[in-house]
């Protein structure tokens, strides 16, 4: 395999062509022959048994090219680009093949490569430092969270469903008197208060004691996906259980269950020294950023498209990951969210944007 020619034909695009010397090619037909002799019936012969003489005079010479490109193409082009010296950002698209035969292959393709970059200015740029100042409302909250976590969950079976319950529910969704995809689910946990679902949802199941079978009846958002959107929409519910949080006080034994300290007091101010650091930290990596944001918003570079469109496959990807992680699928949540993929990856791109530049200026 060699490379024949490497020209510039657009921004950051390159024609190459490259060759393949005809035994290479021999061989990886005689390969492609015998992967697909046991499936090649010709008259005449059991099947699979064949010689291959035979089977490129009933089908024509080049019945094995196809698979023989397909074998030795990864290996042409990787060489290519390599002895072309290229720094690709794409697969290589628009492959023509001039010449394939017993004396070997030729083939053209293009390859989209990282674009030649011009620093702006770098050094003497400024930027403010936030404020690493903890507040008492803070340490309040981070108390709050800790109680969350450490909070006990029970099951209430003598009563109704009230505000701040957690019911196990199933549901089906339909409009017209049909069911809609997304729209059904069973033992799901839900925190009565919470605005999880369309508004009006919750409210519908207080009141209700477990084993009742009932309607919600509600009307979609404006702003929802478009098949739904305004639409009056009925839901089949059936209640499974109730569950209730009981969150423990704040007191000194409190702060005995969930730190080394004997007294509230002590983890309080415990509290708000690890604030402070995080603050400070955050405040820092905040800094650095902006500095560097500025370093890429002052490059001079044409960069390609396709740079920027794996950066949001990167990010969408890593997004669905964490969604998997909870239990929800990418398409159950854009319909859930009202949006479309083309309008989901949209709101990467700006991010992707900065990111493709700031490597670039890195």
């Amino acid at each position: 395999m060699s490379l024949k020619s490497s020209n510039k034909v657009d921004t950051n695009v390159w024609e190459l062509e490259v060759s393949v010397d005809g035994d290479t090619f021999k061989d990886a037909v005689t390969k492609a022959y015998l992967k697909q002799r046991k499936n090649i019936t010709i008259p005449g012969f059991r099947k699979g048994k064949a010689p291959r003489a035979f089977i490129e005079k009933y089908y024509g010479e080049g019945v094995f090219y196809e698979d023989a490109l397909e074998a030795i193409y990864p290996d042409a082009v990787a060489s290519a680009i390599e002895e072309a010296k290229l720094e690709p950002v794409d697969t290589p698209y628009d492959l023509e093949i001039p010449e394939m035969g017993n004396d070997g292959v030729t083939m053209k393709f293009k390859v989209t490569v990282k674009p030649e970059v011009e620093l702006g200015e770098y050094k003497g740029l400024k930027a403010t430092k936030k404020s690493t100042k903890v507040t008492a409302d803070e340490v309040k909250a981070e108390l709050a969270r800790m109680q969350e976590q450490n909070s006990t969950v029970s099951d209430v079976d003598d009563r109704a469903v009230k505000k701040n319950d957690i019911v196990v529910i199933d549901f089906e969704g339909f409009v017209d008197g049909k069911a809609f995809d997304g729209g059904k689910a069973e033992k799901y946990e839900l925190t009565i208060g919470s605005n999880q679902f369309i508004p009006g949802f919750e409210d519908q199941i207080i009141g209700h004691k477990i084993g009742d079978k009932f309607d919600v009846n509600v009307k979609f958002p404006e702003d929802y996906q478009a098949d739904l959107a305004s639409k009056d929409a009925v839901f089949k519910i059936k209640l499974h259980g109730i569950k209730v949080k009981e969150v423990p006080a704040l007191d000194d034994e409190f702060a005995k269950d969930v730190s080394e300290f004997d007294t509230l007091d002590e983890l309080k101010k415990d509290i708000k020294k690890q604030l402070e650091k995080r603050k400070n930290d955050d405040a820092e990596n905040e800094l650095h950023n902006t500095l560097l944001e500025e370093v890429a918003k002052g490059i001079k570079a044409e960069i390609p498209e396709a740079m920027i469109e794996k950066t949001i496959d990167d990010d969408v990807n890593e997004y669905s990951y964490r969604l998997q992680s909870q239990g929800l699928k990418l398409e159950t949540y854009l319909k859930y969210t009202g949006m479309d993929m083309k309008g989901f990856r949209e709101g990467f791109k700006e991010r992707a944007e900065t990111q493709v530049r700031l490597n670039l200026a890195l």
